[in-house]
């Protein structure tokens, strides 16, 4: 039987921490569910996200899962500590990478890159009380992005507009140092990185979240050498979710669906 470990994200999101984790840990089975029934879970209540992720992380559970990694920012902010308290398996969440930006600033100023949710978590005021000291922290909503990413809007010059409405203003404050505080925006990088220039980091904190996984994984990690078993499950359009599967990661094999029902997953 595969030991899963399992990721989930409200839409596509969270491949950017699936493919860090291929990349650390290649022969491992993995199961990654898009919970693109409620996509995107930035613009929802930190309540309602809560209850969705203690639903998804139940039917992890209930497939197998050992360890689960809450790969979106919002789900991380509004639910980590309690899925924690409820669930017995190690749980690995998302944190913007406050703490390497603050140390490499040269400016003193840092820009994060993030849904409205992430910036209304608690855990998000703890991250800058612990490591922003000393450090001017600019919290930069990016309404639109995570859509764009969803809709594989990738190369569209809108898109890119988007982009520099939101980063361009950072940079023009004095930022040195950006912050992906979604697990979308890792596919929006290039459009970043020309928005903001030469001379602006732009941290990305997938591998370390990889990093992290492979440290509390114990029994849960398989070693490499044989072919992995990659499980994808939407809880939207299965056709739709392999051709975004297709384009961002290049998988070309079989989706599976679920489907909410009372609050559940089935």
């Amino acid at each position: 039987m595969s030991r899963w470990i399992a990721l989930f994200d409200s839409g596509v999101g969270g491949l950017s921490v699936w493919r860090e984790v291929v990349r650390l840990l290649p022969g491992q089975p993995l199961l990654y569910l898009a919970d693109q029934a409620h996509c995107p879970y930035g613009t929802r209540s930190l309540e309602e996200v809560q209850r969705i992720a203690q639903a998804v992380v139940a039917w992890l559970v209930e497939q197998g899962a050992e360890l689960v990694v809450v790969a979106c920012n919002t789900a991380s902010a509004a639910a980590l500590y309690t899925l924690r308290e409820r669930f017995p398996i190690p749980i690995v969440g998302m944190e913007p990478a406050v703490k390497p930006a603050a140390l490499r600033t040269r400016s003193g100023r840092v820009g994060v890159l993030a849904t409205p949710a992430t910036f209304q978590g608690e855990p998000y005021a703890r991250l800058l009380a612990r490591y922003a000291r000393g450090v001017h922290v600019i919290a930069q909503p990016c309404p639109g992005w995570v859509e764009h990413v969803e809709e594989g809007r990738l190369d569209d010059p809108v898109t890119a507009e988007l982009v520099e409405r939101y980063v361009v203003p950072l940079c023009a404050a004095g930022v040195d140092e950006l912050v992906l505080g979604c697990t979308h925006y890792p596919f929006l990088r290039p459009w970043i990185e020309q928005a903001a220039g030469p001379g602006v980091e732009v941290i990305d904190p997938a591998p370390a979240v990889a990093r992290q996984v492979e440290r509390v994984g114990g029994a849960s990690i398989m070693s490499a050498g044989d072919a992995p078993a990659y499980r994808f499950v939407t809880t939207g359009d299965g056709a739709r979710f392999r051709e975004q599967l297709r384009r961002l990661i290049g998988w070309q094999g079989d989706v599976e669906t679920a489907t909410w029902l009372d609050g559940k997953l089935a």
